[in-house]
Formats: structure tokens, C-alpha cells, sequence
């Protein structure tokens, strides 16, 4: 009796033992997840394109005809008036035609002054009169009209301004195709940007915008809009977007630039990075174990989403989502790749299949010294390289049909 009572004591010990040993060893061998950190930070969707810096007021000096160059002014950057002579054309047939006329108008209206003395005499007399008075009248026409061919050749400004820009040589030979000054007031300027005929309908007049420029790296400067051409580009899928410049703007006339449009923005949400985000839910973090919170998605972006929901600044959530996890399992947190939410970078990959690529979302996490409207740029540039990439996609998919 009593080594019974031996024996099950040691089976209750070891089972004991056991147990503990389980308890243990899940505890141990839970699985090990990585979190991001919820941030308060300003987000901003933003639409993609490139343009021209150009004047509001400017016009091309072209020549009408064909011919060689005989004088052009040497005025670039120079202030001219409407009118005035910048170039002149080879006229030397023109006006060798010319003085032939004038030298034939001359002998018409002799003939019409003897003719006119005796245009009372009979019928005869008065008819050679008016034929002699029609030719006279005939000529002169085709002196004026000579005239005019003339100074076609006679290139003027069209305009006040300032010459912006000139091409040519005296001696070459330019025509219609060839633009040889650029004339216009150099302020107020603005930026010409074409953007996707898919993203134009999220533009209106008055909206801000954030250019980038090879010439001022790592600066963001300033835009408005001010126009939207109502026609677009058939061919190139493109609607035309005019932009106004600051008075105080760097940027010079003929300077390409990239245009981030932005169309919605808020200065304080809470944002997590996308891959965060499962099901219409995030799993927070609580004591070890996973806690499912439903939350509604805000404005999406190529990384970082706003989530409107039971989720506060500072909590830790799973990044990325583990749908494999039930509710309320234990987990353990890997430490050293707890990160809270940065903007996105200008490199980073695109949004899986399925996000919308049109537009993007840009979350700056407060704390952190990046400019949030380079993060608007990297992000709408992304925006913008996704849209080209499905595009390419459709096209292939269409082609091998």
C-alpha cells in the first residue's frame, strides 16, 4: 500500500513536471512577430506630373517664308516694344519686283495724263482712257500687296517684353518650322504641367503644389493652380495644368520641373504602415498577445495608411499583419525591428496589386526631422510610376488577347 501511494505520487510530480515544462515551452517558443508604432503626423494625397517653367504672356517670332538671314539683333535680355525690328530676311528679289513696278507705274500714269486730255473727243478716246486708268489702278495693287510680301520678310516683335531667348545666325536659312526669338514680360511665370487624364479630375483651380527641380536639389518649392486646359491630349492621355509662381520663385524660364499636386491633406492623423492593416483591422499589441481592432482605412498610400478607428498615438501594432494568428494568442515581439511610421522613400517598391495607384498618401511622423513635403513628392512620384507600370500591364494583357 504504501509503494502505491509512492508510485502515484510520482506520477502526479512528474505530470506536474510536465505541464510546467509545456507552459514553459510555449511561452518560449511563441511566435515571434515584428510591431510598428501608431504616429500622430500630417498626411497628404498628392497627383503626378512634369512641366515647362514659362511666362504668362509670350509669344514665338517666326518667319513666314523660307529664306536666308541677312541681319539679326544681338538683344537677348533686352527690353523691346511691340514692333520693333529684331531680324530681317534675304529681300533682294522682292524688291528688285518692287522697283520694276514702281518704274511701270510711273510710265502707266504718263499715259494716263495724255490719254486724259483727250478722252472728250469721241468714244474711242475715252475708252483708251479707262483702260489706261484700270491698269494704273491694277498696278498699284500689286505694289501694295509687293510691299507687304516685303515686310513679311522684316521679322518685329509681337509684343512688350523682354527678348527671352534667340536662335539663328545671320546667313542660315529658316522658314516657318524655325523659332527664332522668344518675346514676353519674364514676369509673372508659371509652370505648364501635363497630367494623366485618370488622376485630372481630383485637380482644381486654387489647389497648392510642390515642385522639384534638378536645379535645387532637396528643395521643395511652391505652386498654385491657376488653370486646366478643358480639352485634353487624345494621343498622349494627358490634360494641360497651369500653375502660378511666386514672385520670389528661383526658378528660371525653360526650367523643367516635377509637379506633386495636392488634393486633400490633414495635419494630424493616425497613420500605420500599410502591410499593418488586414481585414479591415489592425492587431494591437496588449500584454503579449494579439488584440484584433476593427478600423476604417483614411486615405491609403504606396506605404503608410490612415487608420480612423480604437487606435492611439504610441501603440504598438503588428507590422506586418499576421492573418495566420487567432485572437488572443500569445506572441513575442521582436525588439530591434520595432519602428514607428517614416514617410516613404523616393526608391521604396510599389503598392502590391490592387491599391490604387493613382493617387498617394504621405505620412510624416512627427517626431522625425524629414521634410514632409519631400515625402509628398517621393510618394506622388511613386503614385505616378505605379499608374505607368499598370498601364504597360493592361497594354500587354490587351496586346495577347
Amino acid at each position: 500500500m504504501k509503494l502505491q501511494h509512492l508510485a502515484a505520487t510520482g506520477i502526479l510530480g512528474i505530470a506536474a513536471l510536465g505541464a510546467g515544462y509545456y507552459s514553459y515551452s510555449r511561452l518560449l517558443h511563441s511566435p515571434l512577430v515584428t510591431t510598428s508604432i501608431a504616429s500622430v503626423a500630417p498626411v497628404s494625397e498628392a497627383v503626378y506630373g512634369t512641366g515647362t517653367v514659362e511666362p504668362e504672356r509670350w509669344a514665338k517670332v517666326v518667319p513666314l517664308q523660307r529664306r536666308r538671314l541677312i541681319e539679326l539683333c544681338k538683344c537677348e535680355g533686352q527690353v523691346v516694344k511691340a514692333g520693333q525690328i529684331l531680324g530681317r530676311q534675304d529681300d533682294a528679289e522682292e524688291r528688285s519686283a518692287l522697283e520694276q513696278m514702281e518704274i511701270n507705274r510711273g510710265q502707266l500714269e504718263r499715259d494716263l495724263a495724255r490719254a486724259e486730255k483727250d478722252r472728250d473727243k469721241n468714244d474711242a478716246a475715252r475708252t483708251e482712257y479707262e483702260q489706261r486708268w484700270t491698269k494704273l489702278e491694277e498696278t498699284k495693287s500689286r505694289i501694295a500687296a509687293q510691299k507687304v510680301r516685303l515686310d513679311s520678310l522684316v521679322l518685329r516683335a509681337p509684343l512688350d517684353g523682354m527678348v527671352l531667348r534667340r536662335d539663328g545666325e545671320v546667313g542660315e536659312i529658316a522658314g516657318p518650322t524655325d523659332v527664332l526669338f522668344w518675346v514676353g514680360p519674364p514676369a509673372p511665370m508659371q509652370v505648364v504641367a501635363e497630367i494623366n487624364e485618370e488622376e485630372i479630375n481630383r485637380i482644381a483651380g486654387g489647389q497648392k503644389a510642390l515642385l522639384r527641380s534638378e536645379a535645387f536639389p532637396g528643395r521643395a518649392l511652391r505652386a498654385t493652380v491657376s488653370q486646366i486646359t478643358p480639352k485634353g491630349d487624345p494621343t498622349r492621355k494627358t490634360f494641360r495644368v497651369y500653375l502660378r509662381l511666386p514672385q520670389d520663385t528661383p526658378l528660371r524660364i525653360g526650367m523643367s520641373v516635377e509637379v506633386n499636386i495636392i488634393f486633400r491633406e490633414k495635419q494630424a492623423a493616425i497613420v500605420v504602415p500599410a502591410e499593418a492593416v488586414a481585414g479591415n483591422s489592425v492587431q494591437m499589441v496588449d500584454d503579449n498577445r494579439i488584440k484584433r481592432v476593427p478600423v476604417t482605412v483614411g486615405i491609403r498610400g504606396n506605404r503608410n495608411v490612415e487608420i480612423i478607428g480604437d487606435v492611439s498615438k504610441g501603440i504598438p501594432v503588428l507590422s506586418p499583419a499576421r492573418m495566420d494568428l487567432a485572437d488572443g494568442a500569445r506572441i513575442r515581439i521582436d525588439n530591434s525591428l520595432t519602428r514607428a511610421v517614416e514617410p516613404a522613400a523616393a526608391g521604396e517598391p510599389a503598392d502590391p496589386p490592387g491599391a490604387p495607384p493613382a493617387a498617394t498618401v504621405v505620412a510624416a511622423a512627427a517626431p522625425t526631422s524629414s521634410d514632409p513635403d519631400d515625402a509628398v513628392i517621393s510618394a506622388a512620384m511613386t503614385a505616378h510610376i505605379d499608374s505607368v507600370v499598370n498601364d504597360a500591364r493592361r497594354s500587354l494583357i490587351s496586346n495577347s488577347r
